[in-house]
């Protein structure tokens, strides 16, 4: 009875897999709306001040963003948590493909977490005219935030390694 529960337990396991290809879902929402912002830019561009461009051009490095993270947690979280990826010999293999264990996506994680917030915090201090100080400042803070979590995580992870 315990190795009946325990092999079906760990086949539970495979509950993440149409979670991964949500995450598959999601990264295909975000390639059209990073297009969208694309189409809508191009016929503007000799109209657009430089600020409001570099704002667009943020976002668009935005969603880029978010779509590597949605990448990195949907393949190695698939590959840490459900099955292991096979990919044919001489394909397409991305170098950190089952090299990143839980703790290091943690931490890829907590930087583009990082990353993200770092360009929203940039497009708030480009468009500063129209944000208040106080909303201002709490951008501020939710950032440094961020950024400390990060730093203790990987600070945590650094003493579980000893």
């Amino acid at each position: 009875m315990e190795r009946t529960f325990e092999n079906l337990l760990y086949a539970s396991r495979w509950l993440l897999a149409p979670i991964y290809f949500g995450l598959s879902l999601a990264l295909l929402a975000i390639g059209i709306k990073f297009f969208q912002e694309v189409v809508h830019i191009l016929p503007l561009v000799l109209q657009t001040t430089e600020a409001d461009l570099v704002l667009v051009v943020l976002s668009l490095v935005d969603i880029a963003l978010v779509g590597g993270l949605l990448v990195m947690v949907m393949l190695s979280g698939y590959e840490n948590f459900v099955s292991r990826i096979d990919l044919k010999e001489g394909g397409e293999k991305l170098d950190w493909l089952g090299k990143l264990d839980s703790g290091s996506l943690k931490q890829k994680v907590a930087a583009s977490i990082v990353a993200i917030s770092s360009i929203h915090l940039l497009k708030a201090f480009m468009n500063l005219a129209h944000i208040d100080n106080d909303k201002l400042m709490w951008y501020v803070i939710i950032h440094m935030t961020f950024v400390v979590s990060a730093m203790g995580m990987a600070w945590v992870d650094r003493l579980n390694q000893h």
